[in-house]
């Protein structure tokens, strides 16, 4: 009696589906916050002579090739001048500054790095996955990045893990 060995096919692998995992344009270096509060008189109230003397006196160099948020955690309005005045010092040391939340950096990273780095080109008429589970956290506005450099150019879009996906974008050469 002879058996018959079935060949195992991977039917990913045959699929032509290309592979996109968001966590390789995590921009790697040190995080640093900078928070308004701790320079307000009684919690309320920035003092410009007092702040312009904080701001000439700091040393700013501790920043280097540090990437930046400039926030406020207090209740109490800062003005647009003293966010900008850190900046402009800040500038010439820290490798990226941004006034707002720890999250508004890492997105404004993500931002920078998928719209330098993705080639859409690559993906040019190609099925593509962007993976949607992963041990970095990304933030919900990178997807909708990779989403609109993408659509332009690929046949179809979607969401997840080969074996598990959601459909996002079919073009009109797929749906036929």
């Amino acid at each position: 009696m002879a058996s018959e060995v079935e060949e195992i096919k991977n039917k990913i692998a045959e699929s032509g589906l290309e592979s996109i995992d968001l966590k390789d344009f995590y921009t790697p270096g040190e995080r640093v916050i900078i928070d308004m509060k701790d320079h307000l008189f009684e919690g309320l109230i920035l003092k410009e002579k007092d702040f312009r003397q904080f701001v000439k006196t700091e040393d700013w160099s501790k920043y280097k090739n540090k990437f930046v948020a400039v926030t406020s955690t207090a209740d109490a309005i800062i003005p647009t001048w003293a966010y900008m005045l850190i900046t402009s010092e800040l500038q010439a040391y820290a490798k990226k500054v941004v006034c707002g939340t720890a999250e508004t950096l890492e997105t404004v990273l993500f931002h920078d790095a998928i719209t330098e780095k993705l080639k859409p080109e690559q993906y040019k008429d190609k099925r593509v996955m962007i993976k949607g589970c992963g041990d970095i956290e990304i933030p919900i506005s990178a997807f909708a990045d990779a989403v609109s450099i993408l659509k332009p150019h690929v046949k179809s879009l979607m969401y997840g893990e080969a074996c598990s996906n959601v459909p996002i974008y079919k073009s009109r050469a797929e749906s036929a």
